[in-house]
């Protein structure tokens, strides 16, 4: 069973892990500009760049996703995808209100279907039921190339592993 930590306490992660070397899950997810479906995992023929945080509306998630916009601005040929379980109209506020336009941004909240497939569904917390925060590289035949369940949810991601994994 994997797990993650919040504020030092373990926290399990329910669902399917999927770990590097795996065939990522294609899963649809809504996107937050018009409620249109979104398929992340799957082979695409373009790697893919999926970003997990658990709620847009916490000052980690803002920075983190405020820092893969900028960051990810020279990646060419690489679909990026941020996924919460936030509703897709709140999402949608904040990347107006923040300028998110380089990461297609998308929400899980329908069946949470994305967090079952992926193991990214946090349980057994004051915080069941939302994602971790989680990183997944996948590659054009739909392989996952890197993979980073963050240790403490309260921390940012490791930005450069990220980028690395799919330039």
């Amino acid at each position: 069973m994997a797990t993650t930590k919040f504020k030092g306490t373990d926290v399990e992660l329910i669902g399917n892990e999927v770990s590097v070397g795996d065939k990522a899950p294609a899963i649809t997810v809504v996107n937050s500009e018009g409620l249109g479906d979104v398929t992340v995992g799957g082979a695409s023929g373009k790697k893919q760049l999926i970003i997990v945080v658990p709620s847009l509306d916490t000052g980690v998630c803002a920075t983190e996703t405020r820092n893969f916009n900028t960051k990810v601005a020279d990646l060419k040929g690489v679909d990026v995808t941020l996924v919460s379980l936030d509703l897709p109209f709140a999402s949608g506020r904040f990347c107006s209100a923040e300028g998110i336009s380089r990461l297609t941004v998308t929400s899980d909240f329908r069946n949470k279907d994305f967090a079952n497939a992926y193991g990214v569904l946090l349980g057994g917390s004051v915080l069941a039921g939302i994602t971790c925060r989680a990183i997944f590289a996948v590659n054009a035949e739909g392989i996952v190339t890197y993979k980073e369940i963050v240790a403490e949810i309260t921390q940012e991601p490791n930005y450069d592993a990220a980028i690395a994994a799919v330039s």
